[in-house]
């Protein structure tokens, strides 16, 4: 029987037809699945990209941040004292005495009692021993050293000499400012005030403790009433002294005569 036979007829042409069929769809699928394999391959690392992208911005951005609070714990400055002028007058004998009313504050900025304190002249000198860590530890805002510290030791005016001054706080006890229940600290700030001149001549020493400089320093300025004047400390530096004008009611509870000449 003739080969050809088998493919005449209907039913020739119809397995032929088939046969084209299967042989067309294995072709479509040898072309599809790599192009399908592929688009899977892109769209992946387009996935990936993109969240490493993400992670990337992500770190950045925390790095930033991590940044700006290192440079905000390093430039700030706490308050620690308001003082005000609640009386300036000129006495009998020609001094001029100015009464102030000095207020300290908590490392919560909560105020502690007030204290007054009558100084001769016009302008108040504020002396106090000053701590200041390394920066390390103020950048990493450690929870015992992770700002300057200061005690407060005398008051006086410019018409005095230091030895008669006024004492604030006591040297070699822990500022009422600093003090609190948690006794790690007490007992750090008691070691830094008990051995504060030790702390300014031993480099060891100083280096053990993470103290960058132990120094006496002091603020000084003309003082009448009418201004609130504040005292600062900075985290990685030193005292600082502002005023600003007493605002509303409160100056109406302040006097208002000029100071004498």
């Amino acid at each position: 029987m003739p080969v050809g036979w088998l493919f005449s007829g209907p039913y020739g042409r119809r397995h032929v037809h088939a046969d084209n069929l299967i042989v067309k769809r294995a072709l479509a699928r040898l072309f599809f699945l790599p192009l399908l394999l592929l688009t899977a391959l892109l769209g992946f690392q387009a996935y990936r990209t993109h969240h490493s992208v993400e992670a990337q911005l992500q770190a950045e951005k925390e790095k930033t941040e991590t940044l700006q609070a290192i440079v905000e714990r390093l430039s700030s400055e706490r308050r620690v004292a308001d003082v005000l002028v609640t009386d300036q007058t000129t006495a009998a004998n020609g001094e001029l005495r100015t009464t102030l009313l000095f207020v300290e504050y908590d490392g919560h900025g909560d105020p502690l009692p007030a204290r007054r304190f009558v100084i001769v002249g016009q302008e108040v000198h504020i002396d106090a021993l000053v701590v200041k860590f390394d920066g390390k530890f103020v950048q990493e805002n450690d929870p015992l050293r992770g700002h300057s510290v200061a005690l407060f030791t005398r008051i006086y005016g410019e018409h005095q000499s230091p030895d008669s001054a006024d004492q604030i706080d006591h040297p070699g006890q822990i500022p009422p400012t600093y003090r609190g229940a948690d006794f790690r600290v007490n007992n750090f700030e008691s070691q830094l005030w008990n051995d504060f001149w030790r702390l300014a001549d031993d480099p060891a020493y100083r280096q053990s403790m993470g103290v960058r400089v132990a120094q006496g320093e002091g603020v000084w300025r003309p003082f009448q009433p009418g201004y609130l004047y504040t005292v600062t400390l900075e985290s990685n530096g030193g005292l600082n002294i502002t005023s600003e004008k007493v605002r509303g009611i409160y100056s109406e509870l302040l006097p208002q005569r000029a100071p004498a000449k």
